[in-house]
Formats: C-alpha cells, structure tokens, sequence
C-alpha cells in the first residue's frame, strides 16, 4: 500500500497525465447554472463522471433532477449508455444531492496500466454528457 504523500502524488501524477492526454476544456463548473456541475472521480476500485446537482433548495434540485429523469431514454440511448441516478445521494461530507453517473469498475487509479484505460472512458462519458447537456 502507498503512504498519504505518496498516494497523493500519484494522484497528481494521474490527474497531469490525463491534462496532457488529452488537452481539452472541460464544461465541469463553467454550466451557467449555479450548482450543476459535472465530475470526474477515481479511486483505487472504480472511476466515475457525473452530473452533480447541489442546489441547497430542494425543490430547485428535484427540478434539475426531473428534468434529466424526463429524458432518461435519450441520454441513454443516444449519449451514454447505461447509468445510475440518484435523487437523494448523500455525498462523504453529508450533503445530500441529486447525481446522475456513469461508472467503470475494476480500474485503479494506483494502477498506472488502467490510465489509458479510464482515460479513455472520462472522454468517452463527459463529451456524451456534455452533448446532452447541449442539446437539451
């Protein structure tokens, strides 16, 4: 197992690699819309990319999420494929938001063998869920 510091390094190491790999602007938290943003996440099990909704006001973020959930079939069929939702998803910190991801397993992030691999998968789901968010 790696120490703090060094997990942490590697971490900067991997999150450099994919900046260099493929040199883009990501929407991430520039979406005009105040808490709606997207992410990418990894760990030393599975990576994600995700459309997080964080508006403190639950009615403002139940309205974000239904909008997204109305067009379910859409993003699915024609953008990202398979992908989790969730209304109530309770983050580490205990803020509860409202989180539509996509996710692979079985990669590490500690694992310099799967960058490409998860790289290759962060372009292929945050430009379909940019397209989405685009288009609709």
């Amino acid at each position: 197992m790696f120490s703090k510091q060094e997990a942490q390094q590697i971490k900067k190491e991997f999150w450099t690699a994919f900046g260099k790999s493929f040199p883009r602007k990501w929407l991430l938290y520039n979406t005009k819309v105040k808490d709606f943003s997207f992410k990418f996440s990894a760990d030393n099990r599975k990576v994600e990319v995700s459309i997080d909704i964080e508006m403190k006001d639950e009615i403002f973020r139940n309205a974000y999420y239904e909008k997204i959930w109305s067009l379910e079939t859409i993003l699915e069929e024609e953008f990202v494929g398979e992908f989790f939702k969730e209304e109530h998803y309770m983050l580490d910190n205990g803020k509860v938001i409202a989180r539509i991801w996509v996710e692979k397993h079985n990669v590490s992030i500690f694992n310099r063998n799967n960058w490409q691999e998860i790289f290759e998968f962060f372009v292929e789901k945050m430009d379909a869920f940019e397209r989405f968010y685009y288009e609709y």
